[in-house]
């Protein structure tokens, strides 16, 4: 089954977007690695904001890091012409809005990594780091990633 079809069986399609946004691209290519700029917690016209164990729960931040890797999916699949193309995920960068004290971001960035996993099967396993800080906008999760592809 290829990438886009096992994206489509969970219940998602990827459209073309426009990857310049003035003073950054949402993604750019080099070589055969894809680097996408943080994507924030917004997709399909549904957010997710505030901070992450005090507004926003651990299961909640999840399903916005979830989101957040779907953005990323669509700038690779504009710059790649398709996410078949993909060789695997090498490394996400998660980035969680959290509340003072809250040390869980690990929980909530597996949001992004298990949809890579269920998309990709093991192509879909990558490094990652998981840290907590303030996001603009007050979006809750932010991810960035690297992707390998032909």
């Amino acid at each position: 089954m290829s990438y886009t079809a096992k994206l489509k069986e969970l219940g998602y399609t990827l459209e073309p977007i426009e990857l310049n946004a003035g003073r950054l691209m949402h993604a750019v290519r080099t070589g055969n690695l894809i680097y996408t700029s943080g994507q924030v917690s917004r997709w399909n016209g549904e957010m997710i904001k505030g901070k992450v164990g005090r507004d926003v729960s651990v299961e909640k931040g999840y399903a916005g890091a979830r989101m957040s890797a779907l953005c990323c999916l669509q700038a690779v699949h504009t710059l790649a012409g398709s996410i078949d193309n993909v060789v695997r995920v090498v490394k996400v960068l998660g980035m969680v809005n959290v509340a003072p004290d809250f040390d869980q971001t690990p929980a909530v960035i597996h949001g992004a990594s298990d949809l890579f996993i269920e998309v990709f099967g093991e192509a879909g396993h990558h490094a990652r780091s998981a840290v907590g800080m303030t996001i603009p906008d007050n979006f809750a999760v932010e991810v960035e990633a690297i992707f390998e592809v032909k």
